[in-house]
């Protein structure tokens, strides 16, 4: 059953600019709380909704998708930001050359909302954002772990009943995908959710990598019930219990997201 919001685009942003003022804004600011004239960059910024609020409060933003089509739609979203020229959107990878030149060591905050889980070789690019940082820079992420009920996005399956069957993620690949091929699920989809299982990532592996790349946590908060929801099912967020997400390997099961703020340990505030 395919969300209203994955096949509306203004639907889409909207939610994204609430979730992101409501939520993202206020998680960022206990680490920057002057918000005016900071530098942020969004990797995998879609339509543009999680930079608004931040435009709204006078940031100076670059927005950064794969996907051309998403850049335009940001670009539709916010053309009074770009004719101000506070905001450009590129369709480009971070890791071209001319991309680093051009914004090496520029951005004091670097956002990944709901990207990270998508990304191959999260190593790689956790170490890689180092680059862009300035001396003061952090990077925020916000992602959904691996393991919770639907850490696989088999939301976006067309089948009712799969959309909103938990932990279906978790079976072996191959049984994974006979039982997406049994429900009649396209092409296109099964590919899509065999991407997400092979780059899902967990709590405890995300701040491996944290560790192993020479960044400290700075700011982190679980949520058992995902702020999202509040926009997409009306469902109001809630944080995980302190108790249960001080448990290893567990907490990933009953957690719907999590934020966190990391700072390179040889950055000095």
């Amino acid at each position: 059953m395919s969300l209203e919001h994955h096949k509306n685009d203004a639907l889409r942003y909207q939610q994204q600019v609430d979730n992101s003022r409501d939520y993202v804004l206020p998680f960022i600011q206990q680490e920057f709380p002057q918000l005016e004239g900071l530098r942020v960059m969004e990797v995998g910024c879609g339509e543009g909704g999680v930079l608004t609020p931040l435009l709204e409060k006078g940031c100076n933003c670059v927005g950064v998708d794969l996907s051309p089509a998403r850049i335009e739609l940001a670009k539709g979203f916010l053309q009074s930001y770009l004719d101000k020229g506070q905001v450009r959107l590129i369709a480009k990878n971070i890791y071209d050359v001319d991309f680093l030149g051009e914004f090496k060591h520029s951005f004091d905050v670097i956002i990944l909302k709901d990207a990270i889980e998508h990304i191959p070789d999260q190593e790689k690019i956790i170490g890689h954002l180092k680059q862009l940082l300035t001396p003061r820079g952090q990077v925020y992420f916000g992602f959904p772990p691996w393991y919770m009920p639907h850490g696989g996005h088999q939301q976006i399956c067309s089948n009712k009943l799969l959309s909103m069957f938990p932990y279906i993620h978790l079976l072996p690949t191959s049984a994974y995908k006979g039982v997406l091929r049994l429900f009649g699920e396209n092409d296109s989809t099964v590919i899509d959710l065999l991407e997400v299982k092979s780059t899902g990532i967990s709590i405890e592996r995300f701040e491996k990598i944290v560790k192993r790349q020479e960044y400290k946590i700075t700011q982190r908060k679980f949520y058992l019930i995902n702020p999202i929801y509040k926009y997409k099912f009306g469902v109001s967020a809630r944080e995980q219990w302190k108790p249960i997400a001080a448990i290893p390997f567990f907490r990933n099961f009953v957690t719907t997201c999590v934020y966190y703020m990391i700072k390179p340990v040889n950055k000095e505030a």
